[in-house]
């Protein structure tokens, strides 16, 4: 799991039938305390939250829990977004999203 910015949209013309209606986004890896960049875009499903451009997102990169979330064992998919940020905390420390 990781924690990013969604900083774009994808397009595909033909999908496999477990994306139908399903949006695929660019997502950007950050640090979740200084927001800075911590790795290169990745394309994630959106799993249900509604995640645009701009949203702070919990990403699950990972197989069979992308598959899980989206309840759908046959999809092709390993990473999923399956939350909108409000905060994240560490040593006693917050950082506010919304």
């Amino acid at each position: 799991m990781f924690i990013g910015e969604v900083v774009g949209n994808a397009w595909a013309t033909r999908k496999h039938p477990s994306l139908k209606n399903r949006r695929l986004l660019l997502v950007k890896p950050i640090d979740p305390m200084t927001g800075e960049p911590a790795g290169d875009a990745v394309m994630a499903v959106d799993g249900g939250m509604e995640s645009g451009p701009g949203s702070i997102v919990l990403v699950v990169d990972e197989g069979g829990s992308a598959r899980g979330i989206l309840q759908d064992e046959a999809a092709p998919v390993r990473t999923v977004v399956c939350a909108i940020v409000d905060q994240a905390a560490c040593g006693g420390k917050a950082k506010k999203y919304t």
